[in-house]
């Protein structure tokens, strides 16, 4: 006779077996946690940069204000840790820059993620009923022993005309891993939403300025969302100092009051997700349209949007026919006709010479980096 276990059943308030069976056979059922990338296996554009916004790990971007443009960058778990233990092997990775005029009233450094409003909306969480709940859980480790800052917000005008915050405080020991575990209600003034738009940020504050902070207001509660008072008043501790750093990983947003064991996905499965907000592509395809001009287009997998083109990578693009292949361009593509939802669009490259009008081209790719890169981020 064979046996099936079943794992995660909760009990309910009445005494009976509440529906969140999450694994048989300690094969995990769904896809639970809204977060993509969460235990930051990708990174497309590369694992360092100091670039506004995203720039290293996949769905994560930072803002900041700084004398020094902090790193942030994809870094290894070390062995023997836990979350290691767990299986987590990557994590964001912050390091702050040498801040010479100290914490200023506008300074900040934010790590966010961004949501669309369809997948709250349709995630089965209830967020008008206050006793209806998700939680928010995460792995987080601080070269300095201070109380950091988070925030979730919507980002749709709910039944009260405004969006909502939820501000939340946690304390770290210095250089040690610490799982974050937050459970949140649902409130009647939320709102989402049902279409492809940015509907649900999850912030992680290193350091905010007074600009955006108040502590007068309560924490763990939603209030209408305003500039000034993303968190409580934080220390300017790890903010003042040189290099200190900040990781996290395993963030997961699941529906329910209880923080389920984190949700790994293949590397290709979460790489799949990704591309729905950014990705690269070699190889494309197209007709001389003068002798300097190719007129072209990319196939990709369909993302979220029409997404912008830019160039990734250093080196310069390589067209060629079956005779000559040596032609190159440093130039930045453009779309004229764009159609991220079915995955395919038309651009025009410039700059090189004594093509025939006409003649078919294709990227060879030879030497170099130079790729298209496709942007729908939110």
């Amino acid at each position: 006779m064979s046996t099936i276990k079943v794992n995660n059943l909760e009990s309910s308030s009445g005494g009976g077996v509440a529906a969140k069976l999450t694994s048989v056979n300690g094969g995990r059922i769904g896809t639970q946690n809204l977060i993509i990338n969460g235990a930051m296996q990708i990174a497309q554009r590369g694992t360092s940069s100091t670039d506004q916004n995203y720039g290293s790990v996949d769905r994560f971007k930072i803002i900041y204000s700084a004398d020094e443009a902090p790193t942030h960058s994809q870094s290894d778990v070390a062995a023997g840790t836990t979350p290691y233990t767990l299986g987590f092997r990557k994590a964001y990775k912050i390091t702050n820059g040498n801040q010479t005029s100290g914490a200023q009233s506008t300074s900040r450094i934010e790590l966010q993620t961004n949501l669309e409003g369809q997948d709250l909306a349709q995630s089965g969480w209830n967020y008008v009923s206050d006793s209806s709940f998700i939680t928010l859980s995460f792995w987080v480790k601080s070269s300095v022993a201070q109380t950091f800052a988070g925030r979730l917000q919507t980002q749709t005008a709910g039944g009260n005309g405004a969006t909502s915050r939820f501000k939340f405080n946690f304390a770290l020991s210095a250089n040690t891993w610490t799982k974050v575990t937050k459970t949140v209600s649902g409130n009647s003034n939320l709102a989402f939403t049902t279409n492809n738009q940015n509907g649900f940020r999850i912030s992680f504050f290193a350091f905010m300025g007074t600009n955006f902070t108040d502590s007068s207001t309560a924490t763990d509660v939603w209030a209408d969302n305003t500039s000034g008072d993303r968190a409580d008043d934080m220390t300017s501790t790890w903010f003042t100092t040189n290099d200190a750093t900040l990781e996290i990983t395993g963030v997961q947003l699941e529906v329910g009051e209880v923080a389920t064991a984190f949700q790994f996905q293949t590397f290709d499965e979460v790489r799949r997700q990704c591309y729905r907000y950014f990705q690269k592509v070699r190889g494309g395809i197209g007709t001389a349209g003068s002798s300097s001009q190719v007129n072209g287009v990319l196939i990709y997998r369909p993302m979220r949007t029409d997404p912008s083109l830019s160039k990734q990578g250093t080196s310069n693009y390589q067209y060629g026919d079956m005779i000559d292949q040596g032609r190159s361009t440093s130039s930045t593509p453009t779309f004229f006709r764009n159609d991220g939802l079915h995955g395919h669009s038309a651009y025009r490259l410039t700059g090189f010479s004594g093509m025939t009008t006409g003649e078919a081209m294709r990227d060879e790719g030879a030497g170099g980096d130079a790729a298209f890169a496709l942007d729908a981020e939110l």
